[in-house]
């Protein structure tokens, strides 16, 4: 792309040079290690527990539920991993969702005394939850790889200046140069720690909290509700893994 203004830069000089230097290399793992394979360790697999209570609340009135079909959901999954191992664990921070399809009866208006005709429709919600919970040292399998920190340095250099009008000639400004900036800086792109979903367990009850008899001399045990209290107790297993730089000669010292 060109620029028709003169003096003005475009996108590409097009009268530097594009070809590429050759850059120069060194091992950076030392002679004799290996061979490493990346694979993703296993660092825990725990099961963890949780209880929630949920209120929700129906569109239509209900007669009665039929059936309610559940999936736990994770949407986050973390091991806050620092620099150091802490004494009191790694705390692992989880949180999703239980997906609810709920089906249930709704009665249709021309319920009689001796019969009640109803509709199936369903309902699906999303209940939350979040917790954390804290891997102690014995939780681990396989310790993981700790993060390593990015390091910063400044440094200056020293400057002799004059001083200016007011000063007298001999006397100089001893200091560093404020218009220039020197630093060293290292950056470190330590493995990120995942997790799997293995299994979930879900025992829940659920009450109703608003039923009334049904209208129109329906028959007298009948009646309808439109929100319920929910009280579920979770259980799921979750694996914890990590990259990391595995040695596997020792996998073939038995051939």
């Amino acid at each position: 792309m060109t620029n028709d203004h003169k003096g003005s830069r475009g996108c590409v000089n097009v009268n530097k040079s594009a070809s590429m230097p050759e850059c120069e290399n060194v091992r950076a793992v030392p002679a004799g290690v290996g061979p490493l394979a990346n694979l993703p360790i296993t660092l825990a697999d725990v099961r963890v527990t949780d209880h929630l209570v949920a209120e929700i609340h129906f569109p239509d009135p209900v007669l009665e539920i039929k059936d309610i079909k559940k999936r736990v959901k994770i949407v986050q999954c973390r091991l806050l991993l620092g620099t150091t191992f802490p004494t009191a664990g790694v705390p692992l921070f989880i949180k999703g969702y239980i997906r609810k399809n709920i089906q249930y009866a709704t009665p249709c208006h021309h319920a009689k005394s001796d019969c009640v005709s109803s509709e199936i429709r369903s309902l699906t919600v999303d209940v939350p939850f979040e917790c954390v919970t804290v891997l102690t040292r014995d939780r681990f399998i396989r310790g993981p790889i700790l993060p390593v920190a990015n390091t910063r340095d400044e440094f200056d250099f020293f400057r002799a200046q004059k001083l200016g009008h007011g000063f007298p000639e001999k006397d100089e400004l001893l200091s560093s140069d404020l218009s220039q900036f020197h630093q060293v800086s290292t950056q470190n792109y330590n493995p990120i720690t995942y997790c799997e979903l293995v299994e979930s367990s879900i025992v829940q009850w659920d009450e109703a909290i608003d039923r009334y008899p049904l209208p129109n001399n329906g028959p007298f045990e009948e009646g309808t509700f439109q929100t319920i209290i929910e009280k579920t107790f979770l259980q799921f297993r979750v694996r914890v893994y990590q990259n990391q730089q595995i040695d596997i000669s020792d996998l073939f010292d038995g051939d």
